[in-house]
């Protein structure tokens, strides 16, 4: 277990190290070269440590202190790489679906606030259909009612329609993100789209249409709606660090959460630019109804692979935890 004469020898090391990273603030470059190797240094050091303190129980509160350190170090190393062109490539191939793991509490958040949402939707419209009327337009539902796709249309001006499509996801992603700030703006925008999903989806059912139009939701929607989560979970990430800053000070703690949550939205555009070309160029065609069903596996299939492949090791996540100070764990003994 882990002593006082343990923490007491270590002790150093972590003021040291939270004194850099204070000084450093959002960049590296008030750090001259010397404390740049020390930073690297310690930062190994507190790794060795933070490994220790998590396989001793009773030294939990000392854990997730080391766990803030180390993440707070991590990003500031992190951010002060220079870039380079094959920084993308590993961008994508490591850092994001690093990123998207440890934010997939709050994704899974949105989902579930999605789900809620269209399943209401679905339920009132099947009681109440002039329901639908009200939250789709008479355009809309004269189309539906006369058992045509409202999609029709795009086949006629696809390049300009496929632009227009991938303008629109991106400004509601963004959006989704963006007023995570608000902390309720991002679950009005899910709750808003799954309500629209379910009123859709009754009133197609309603109609005899489920299959036109799930299967033409099924090839863009197994990306396009994943981004949309994706940007739900980065808001919620955002309002998580204004209420929930732990052990840092508030502003660091959104400051943080933000670039995480930033980061996921970037990452998520060529997701959502293939959607809208999917979109534009093939889910609203007369492409066999297996295919359309079997392009979406494929796509989601392979998205979770790249999301949800096998962590790397030794990597760091931070975690959430109250407002402890390393000092309560170094009172108790072994």
């Amino acid at each position: 277990m882990i002593s006082i004469q343990w923490t007491g020898k270590r002790q150093s090391n972590w003021n040291r190290l939270e004194e850099l990273v204070r000084r450093a603030g959002s960049g590296l470059r008030g750090l001259d070269h010397a404390e740049l190797q020390e930073l690297g240094l310690l930062y190994r050091q507190i790794a060795a440590d933070l490994a220790a303190a998590q396989e001793d129980r009773s030294s939990a509160q000392l854990a997730a202190y080391l766990n803030q350190l180390l993440s707070r170090a991590h990003n500031l190393i992190y951010m002060g790489k220079k870039q380079k062109a094959s920084g993308i490539v590993a961008f994508y191939r490591d850092e994001y679906p690093r990123i998207f793991r440890e934010n997939l509490p709050r994704t899974l958040l949105a989902i579930a606030i999605f789900a809620a949402a269209m399943a209401a939707g679905w339920a009132v419209t099947i009681r109440d259909p002039a329901f639908a009327h009200r939250m789709l337009g008479p355009r809309m539902m004269e189309t539906i009612e006369r058992r045509e796709m409202w999609t029709q249309s795009v086949l006629t001006v696809q390049p300009l329609a496929a632009s227009a499509i991938t303008t629109n996801n991106l400004t509601v992603a963004f959006a989704t993100f963006a007023m995570g700030i608000t902390v309720i703006g991002t679950i009005w925008m899910m709750l808003l789209n799954g309500l629209l999903m379910g009123v859709i989806g009754a009133a197609t059912w309603h109609a005899g249409m489920a299959i036109s139009l799930w299967s033409f939701v099924a090839p863009h929607g197994s990306l396009e709606l994943p981004s949309i989560f994706i940007a739900g979970g980065a808001g919620l990430e955002i309002a998580r660090g204004l209420l929930f800053p732990g052990v840092l000070p508030r502003k660091e703690a959104l400051a943080q959460a933000g670039g995480r949550a930033s980061r996921l939205v970037l990452g998520s555009i060529p997701l959502l630019l293939i959607a809208g070309s999917i979109e534009g160029f093939f889910s609203p065609t007369a492409a066999p109804v297996p295919l359309k069903f079997v392009l979406g596996a494929v796509l989601f299939s392979a998205l979770l692979a790249w999301l949800l492949g096998k962590k790397e090791p030794g990597s760091i996540a931070p975690r959430s935890s109250g407002p402890h100070r390393p000092e309560s764990s170094m009172s108790e003994t072994a």
